[in-house]
């Protein structure tokens, strides 16, 4: 996930020219939402403000502030009458020299969900691969350190190695998402039972086919869970109508599902 904050710090730092671009007050229908940001140097652009031709006149004014040296200012602009563009709605873009903002100040994108994600195979890494792009927060669970992949993770993607791996459920804020997709039936069976003992999942998802449903349905019937409880743990996972069980584009199916059970931003 591009940390502009971070980014623009950097820039500022080094004495770097650049223009902050900033969507204010919304009316509508609009790209972007109220507080998001673009950066705009002379031979580079960071962010987006939703792109089109509305970003494309943005970054050539910010570009023409750059040139000139001048003060900040503001643009009410109509998406409709002004640029052509079909979403119909206005906003206000604040346009300010790097120098002069405080990027320290800004407000990071509020996370969508806290996912715990148990199981870093083939699927639980291509999960972490599109999550690493989204406004979200994850512990990335398994016992072994070896199937994580090398190198540093996002900033809101955390790698947890721990054994018994269902002792992290506990750790989870209430209202979290859970998702399993362990190696082994046993594990998942063990922390299927750890989720719904807590009783405050927002999501819960388990890997596996409708038998596997079935068969985990009646243990966890005969282990003395309610069955509507057990009745709203998703499995199989994923978008219904989406064929496909290469693990790329079951996590494609299975990030928009994640997204779909989110608040709305």
């Amino acid at each position: 996930m591009l940390d502009l904050r971070s980014l623009a710090l950097q820039w500022q730092a080094a004495g770097r020219p650049a223009v902050v671009v900033s969507v204010g007050a919304t009316q509508g229908s609009v790209p972007r939402e109220s507080g998001t940001r673009l950066l705009v140097a002379a031979d580079e652009v960071l962010g987006t403000i939703g792109g089109g031709h509305l970003e494309l006149q943005a970054i050539a004014d910010a570009r023409a502030l750059l040139s000139s040296g001048g003060a900040a200012f503001e643009q009410r602009i109509a998406l409709g009458p002004s640029l052509g563009q079909c979403c119909g709605g206005a906003l206000t873009l604040h346009f300010a020299p790097l120098a002069q903002d405080e990027p320290a100040a800004w407000q990071g994108e509020h996370p969508r969900f806290f996912l715990q994600l148990y199981g870093a195979g083939h699927v639980g890494r291509a999960i972490v691969k599109l999550l690493a792009d989204l406004p979200c927060r994850v512990q990335w669970v398994d016992e072994r350190e070896s199937e994580f992949p090398p190198g540093p993770l996002p900033p809101h993607i955390e790698s947890v190695c721990v054994d018994p791996v269902q002792a992290e459920v506990a750790a989870a804020p209430p209202g979290a998402f859970f998702l399993v997709l362990t190696h082994s039936h046993a594990l998942d069976l063990a922390l299927a039972e750890a989720i719904l003992a807590r009783g405050d999942a927002a999501w819960f998802g388990l890997i596996g086919s409708k038998t596997k449903r079935a068969r985990f349905e009646h243990r966890l019937l005969a282990r003395g869970f309610a069955p509507e409880a057990v009745g709203r743990m998703v499995c199989p996972i994923g978008l219904p109508g989406l064929a496909g069980k290469q693990p790329e584009v079951l996590a494609v199916s299975v990030v928009a599902q994640l997204l779909l059970a989110a608040p709305p931003p």
